[in-house]
């Protein structure tokens, strides 16, 4: 049998191994998890997460396993899912549930995988609390090292599925923290000046994670959270800061699966791609236009749309927030998008601009450098905005944390200074200095690149051949150098981001998983364009 190795068991790994059934070829898999429960995910895990902790993922978005999220949480006991806060009784398959319950499910799924591969021939082993050191490789295969292992371990295919990539625990200390999953939730935040960087769900997730250490949230029969703060943690202040001090919208209701585009359809962008780099990105913003038009003239002639630009429709698109105040807004928002819910009723032009998403993103690798830049400050950060929208818990939560007195928004600007001291953040921002005892930088994943690998041996191997950032073809087996081609599928999210910035979510896990096992039966060839980081 074929030998696979599988290093990384969170739901990208888990829909690779999920889709390797699927071909019913009996193969040899060894999964690598260097967490002690392999099939969780560390957006998910216990660890890494409070029960505060929402997912931005109903069960009607993820792709399903032996069965849907919404089927397998009925199974689950009324008593288990009140420990979440969750009611059997309310169950529906567009809600947001803590993060932890969602690790469960897939851990649960994983295991049944595992089973069932083994039903079908195939032999599976499953290393827990087990690190992969080095991969290197060969024109035989590849060469794998396992913690404590000194031999290492061949295989005719390796997936690097390690998911996201934050600092470690190391890099944290009482006052700083490099990302919310860097020891936050074990540590005890005292009553005092914390500063969040980012206010996305991220950031609130942080401060949700400090408040709760001072605190709980009240939660009435009409929906309304207040929070009630303890007695000796009246010194307790957060401050959320971005460079705009915009907050996100909550999650909006919409028909899924995506209805078709009809203007910016796949022909058409591949038709503007066709005609070269120059002037690609304003030719697809005409079709951005064209398509919003379309579906909604009223919004549409509201913001002027005819006058915007790919620069300038991101200053239209949060215009309304930024006049009103985050949490003037917020309310608003919040009472929106919950009315649409109960009427069931899309809003057209916030619904086309999330389903153009994935389809504009195709151009990335296509742009030249300059228009690459125009597309990442300017239509980039509208779609952003728009897919990142966020439980409506989350805002209730945030919102009463304000009426609380415990939570402010900074808007930081574009030229803002921020230091970091040993007993302190200090952030320089409009001609005012703030001074945090605490600091939380949630600002989210970054791009990687190969000097970011954790691999030696393969970073070498990558380097030595000129590859800035992992090259791969259409089932993300890596093209060069040429003799390790579809020896080693990558699928490991942080390094794909330079050529498709919006690479995130169960779906997309779902749809490499689903790539990566074509490559155990025959590589593909196609090349995926590369982006030129000269001078960069």
């Amino acid at each position: 049998m074929k030998k696979i190795a599988i290093v990384g068991a969170g739901p990208t790994g888990i829909y690779t191994l999920f889709s390797l059934l699927k071909l019913n070829t009996p193969l040899c898999v060894t999964v690598y998890e260097q967490a002690e429960e392999a099939g969780v995910g560390m957006p998910y895990s216990d660890e890494d997460n409070s029960r505060m902790m929402l997912a931005n993922i109903a069960s009607i978005e993820i792709p399903p396993l032996f069965s849907t999220y919404l089927e397998w949480l009925r199974t689950q006991s009324d008593a288990h899912l009140a420990r979440y806060g969750v009611q059997k009784s309310a169950l529906h398959d567009r809600q947001f549930l803590p993060r932890i319950l969602l690790g469960q499910y897939f851990r649960d799924q994983f295991l049944a995988l595992v089973g069932q591969a083994r039903k079908q021939g195939f032999e599976v082993n499953v290393l827990e609390s087990c690190q992969v050191t080095d991969v290197e490789a060969t024109p035989d295969g590849v060469n794998l090292w396992a913690e404590g292992e000194t031999e290492p371990e061949p295989f005719d295919l390796a997936v690097i599925a390690t998911g996201h990539v934050w600092p470690d625990e190391d890099a944290a200390s009482r006052s700083f923290f490099p990302s919310p999953w860097s020891g936050l939730m074990e540590a005890k935040i005292p009553a005092c000046n914390v500063g969040i960087l980012g206010t996305s769900l991220s950031g609130l997730d942080a401060a949700m994670a400090v408040a709760i250490q001072h605190g709980k949230f009240i939660e009435t029969d009409d929906e309304q959270i207040h929070f009630q703060l303890d007695e000796c943690s009246e010194a307790l202040k957060i401050v959320l800061m971005s460079r705009s001090g915009i907050l996100p919208e909550a999650d909006f209701y919409c028909p899924i699966p995506y209805e078709p585009l009809t203007i910016a359809t796949e022909q058409a962008i591949d038709a503007a791609i066709e005609q070269g780099s120059e002037g690609l990105l304003d030719r697809i913003f005409e079709l951005v236009v064209a398509e919003l038009k379309h579906a909604d003239p009223q919004w549409s002639d509201a913001v002027a749309l005819e006058t915007l630009t790919a620069d300038s429709i991101r200053d239209a698109w949060f215009a309304d927030r930024e006049k009103h105040g985050p949490f003037r807004w917020a309310v608003s928002n919040l009472n929106e998008v919950e009315r649409n819910k109960r009427d069931k009723r899309t809003v057209p032009w916030r619904y086309t601009i999330l389903r153009l998403h994935e389809a504009v993103e195709k151009i990335v690798p296509h742009l030249t450098k300059k228009d690459r830049e125009r597309f990442k400050v300017g239509l980039a950060r509208v779609f952003i905005d728009n897919y990142a929208a966020i439980p409506s818990q989350s805002i209730r939560r945030l919102l009463a944390l304000r009426e609380a007195g415990i939570i402010s928004i900074l808007t930081l600007g574009d030229d803002y200074e921020m230091a970091v001291k040993e007993d302190r953040t200090v952030i320089e921002a409009r001609g005012e200095v703030a001074y945090f005892d605490v600091f939380i930088d949630a600002r989210g994943q970054k791009p990687l690149k190969t000097k970011d690998l954790p691999f030696p041996v393969l970073r070498h191997q990558l380097e030595s051949a000129g590859e800035d950032i992992p090259d791969v073809g259409d089932d993300y087996t890596l093209l060069a150098p040429e003799y390790l081609r579809g020896r080693i599928a990558f699928g490991a999210l942080p390094y794909l981001m330079h050529d498709r910035p919006f690479v995130q979510g169960l779906v997309v896990c779902a749809e490499i998983g689903e790539a990566i096992a074509k490559a155990a039966v025959q590589p593909a060839s196609r090349v995926r364009r590369r982006l030129d980081f000269t001078d960069e």
